[in-house]
């Protein structure tokens, strides 16, 4: 199935068919990264962002990512070996507090566009996007590698910057 040029700004996002809604993804990853609530309160997933609370990301990915391609080497099944895997839906977007400030349903959500560096603005490459420093590529360590009990040691901030 072809896509229609620019469909993003033709159609809202629950509007999008199957193909178009895969399409967005930019492939930058950040999604595989752990994040954790900082909170005072509750452990453990949480469905909502309560006031105050921030989303903090670190560079501890997942054991399935692979990072210098950005991809999910168990793509198809990771919401089978991995049961809190971020899996986007159009039933949980309004969930979409977990997702960086980048990620193109994010900023379709939001009303922003998709950013410069987009690979749907870019013929399908992911070349700018990684030399725009959007991706997760080569800047993690795997989950297998760390101490969990020691994830305040690997925060980071760079998956929350945003460009145009």
């Amino acid at each position: 199935m072809s896509l229609t040029e620019r469909f993003w700004e033709q159609k809202s996002l629950s509007e999008m068919n199957d193909a178009e809604w895969e399409a967005l993804c930019d492939g930058c990853a950040k999604c595989c990264l752990n994040k954790f609530i900082d909170d005072d309160e509750e452990e453990g997933p949480t469905a909502e962002l309560k006031q105050g609370e921030e989303v903090v990301f670190t560079n501890i990915a997942c054991r399935y990512l692979n990072s210098h391609k950005c991809e999910c080497t168990q793509y198809s099944q990771r919401t089978v070996l991995v049961p809190d895997c971020i899996k986007l839906t159009k039933d949980n977007l309004k969930d979409i507090f977990f997702m960086p400030n980048s990620c193109a349903y994010r900023r379709l959500h939001e009303g922003r566009g998709l950013p410069s560096w987009h690979p749907l603005l870019n013929g399908g490459k992911k070349s700018l996007m990684h030399k725009k420093q959007m991706s997760v590529r080569n800047k993690t360590i795997s989950e297998d590698l760390v101490n969990l009990d020691d994830f305040e040691d690997y925060i980071v901030s760079w998956p929350l910057n945003d460009l145009d």
